[in-house]
């Protein structure tokens, strides 16, 4: 991830963490607020004094006397400013308007190729961002940031994209500095399986503060949140899942090609290819996705041994890194529960006991919205966190 200073949301340590307390707690008083920081009631209102004139905190009406004026309550106000929140996959495009809570407003999706490069594909996002500030009647001066989430690595220190294999035309193109010449606001850039285990661990896993989200669809990567944190790793590659090698068991047996690696099985292309192999036509995940839904038996036992595929590998990641949640998604986990049986048929059964005692492998329930929520989760944590508690 990588972005530009906060404009009028660059809040100092202190009165970000005043507004944390409302974020999180709800309205307080004064009082309240000096009680929890351990601060002066008239340093306190010092640093409210910037999130008022930002339109942040407002009077949410008065409190419960015990004698003399009632205490006056103030609240976070998350429609102060809008956030373009975008998820971009190889076939896909998905941009939101939300929030300052995450809370998607309007959103607008389109079948995209992300193989057209990026003026063309950064363009749609531009001009979506557009027709949905219109359609909520908002000025630009109320957009706040920009994130968005490529179907590639990302260099976490730059924002650049770097040798993405199914983003021709992309390696080390300039995104934020192409939004940020048509829309005057930060922009984050991040790999879209980062922001999807943002937004599901936002949207249903808010109380687990380790999660693993793994992305299956044209190609495989994985999120990880550990202490609560989503870890990017020393260059933001931390997750690339889809070029470790798959080790041969009973459970996956040779395939026949002693360099392949986990994408070039499991993936929607890869299982394309093994179902073409044995006389099934397919060509994209789309077509995989199409036969199981269709209930062709040799389509859903396809998936379910590229499952098993996936657990010899995530099985490791088990045992590396114990998260308490493993949630999977992509375009191949919608195709019903056979991928997702196939992992748990290896994990359990080759993870340590210690490791998979509480822990649940699960289909994603965040949607289509989850990437967005996870890129607006991203900006929120950048605008609104206390600075030190960032990783930036």
């Amino acid at each position: 991830m990588a972005g530009m200073p906060a404009g009028d949301l660059q809040l100092t340590p202190e009165s970000a963490r005043l507004l944390a307390f409302l974020r999180d707690e709800g309205p307080r008083t004064r009082a309240q607020l000096a009680e929890l920081s351990g601060s002066a009631r008239s340093t306190v209102a010092a640093r409210l004094e910037p999130l008022a004139a930002a339109g942040l905190i407002a009077a949410a009406g008065g409190g419960v006397s015990s004698g003399g004026r009632p205490a006056g309550f103030i609240a976070f106000q998350p429609g102060a400013r809008i956030l373009l929140a975008v998820d971009l996959g190889a076939t896909h495009g998905v941009a939101a308007l939300t929030d300052l809570a995450g809370t998607v407003l309007a959103l607008e999706a389109a079948d995209i190729d992300i193989a057209d490069g990026p003026v063309a594909v950064l363009d749609w996002v531009i001009e979506a961002a557009e027709r949905l500030r219109k359609r909520l009647g908002r000025p630009k001066a109320d957009l706040a940031g920009v994130g968005i989430g490529l179907p590639g690595p990302v260099e976490h220190s730059t924002g650049l994209p770097t040798n993405p294999p199914i983003m021709p035309g992309w390696d080390r193109f300039d995104v934020i500095g192409y939004v940020r010449a048509r829309i005057d606001a930060p922009v984050l850039v991040d790999n879209d399986v980062n922001l999807l285990a943002l937004g599901e661990h936002a949207t249903v896993w808010k109380q687990e503060d380790n999660l693993l989200f793994i992305k299956v669809a044209t190609g495989i990567g994985a999120g990880i949140i550990s202490g609560g944190r989503l870890q990017r790793g020393a260059q933001g590659s931390a997750g690339d899942l889809g070029h470790v090698r798959v080790p041969f068991s009973a459970r996956t047996p040779r395939h026949g090609d002693a360099n392949a690696d986990l994408e070039a099985l499991a993936s929607g292309p890869g299982i394309a290819r093994a179902l073409t192999s044995i006389g099934v036509p397919a060509s994209s995940s789309r077509d995989v996705v199409e036969l199981a839904v269709a209930l062709d038996p040799r389509a859903t036992a396809a998936i379910r041994q590229a499952g098993r595929e996936l657990g010899e590998v995530i099985a490791t990641v088990v045992n590396v890194l114990n998260p308490s949640v493993i949630v999977v998604g992509g375009s191949i986990a919608r195709a019903g529960e056979h991928l997702v049986a196939g992992i748990r048929e290896v994990v359990f059964g080759q993870s340590t006991p210690l490791a998979t005692r509480y822990l649940t492998i699960t289909e994603s329930h965040a949607g289509e919205a989850g990437g967005v929520i996870g890129a607006a989760t991203m900006l929120i944590q950048y605008l609104l966190d206390p600075r030190d508690e960032v990783h930036r």
